[in-house]
């Protein structure tokens, strides 16, 4: 559990470095749509990255450290469709899937904190 607990504060401190580049990225490479779907992009995965890296090390229970991975996993599925439509030219097709595990990752969270 002590390597899971790691492997999401690692990935959460790696999307906040990611989201800081992003964001530069937005600011001076790139314009209109683009600039909006890296900005948004690197919003995302800079809240919630710092969450992960707060809150998994508080991840006791399963359903907190089950929320942690929902929220890492529509953090890559939300902000990497947004990099990848500015990068590679896809559809943002994966994106509303993440939103929504990053809203049950926050209910989750929600939960677990209520039973305390």
């Amino acid at each position: 559990m002590i390597r899971f607990v790691r492997g999401l504060a690692a990935f959460g401190a790696v999307a906040c470095a990611i989201a800081v580049g992003l964001a530069a990225y937005a600011g001076h490479g790139v314009g209109g749509d683009s600039q909006m779907r890296l900005g948004i992009a690197a919003a995302f995965a800079f809240g919630h990255g710092l969450a992960l890296l707060l809150l998994a090390p508080r991840a006791a229970r399963m359903l907190a450290r089950i929320a942690s991975s929902t929220m890492a996993l529509g953090l890559c599925l939300f902000s990497g469709s947004l990099v990848a439509a500015v990068f590679l030219g896809t559809a943002t097709t994966f994106a509303p899937a993440g939103g929504l595990l990053l809203i049950a990752s926050w209910v989750m969270l929600a939960i677990d904190a209520a039973r305390d």
